[in-house]
């Protein structure tokens, strides 16, 4: 497996991971939780320790996606065959410069078969 393969496989699984986590929290404003019920269930037990466990975890998932961004950034960066070649300056892509065909007059044209 290459080293894009790795980090691309990485960077899915954390951020699909961060995205879990993001959900399952309760918002902290009230929201739609609290509407239905689900307001007087943040003070029976254990509840405050599942939510500093989700919000240790969202940090700790948003920080390691960043650094495995940057990594894979650093690393597959500095392949030389991986490198795209859409800006290299050695291959000129310029398309050559072509002269328009003269005007065709009709006067000159009648003159030269007429005769």
């Amino acid at each position: 497996m290459s080293a894009f393969t790795i980090f691309l496989i990485l960077i899915v699984i954390v951020a699909f991971l961060l995205v879990v986590v993001i959900m399952v929290q309760n918002p902290k404003g009230g929201g739609l939780s609290s509407s239905f019920g689900g307001g007087g269930t943040q003070q029976m037990g254990g509840v405050q320790k599942t939510g500093d466990f989700l919000d240790k975890s969202t940090w700790f998932l948003a920080t390691a996606l960043i650094v495995l961004i940057l990594a894979s950034n650093l690393t597959i960066g500095s392949g030389g065959s991986t490198e795209s070649k859409a800006l290299d300056t050695n291959e000129s892509t310029e398309m050559p410069i072509s002269t328009p065909a003269p005007a065709n007059n009709s006067a000159t044209t009648n003159d030269s078969i007429g005769g």
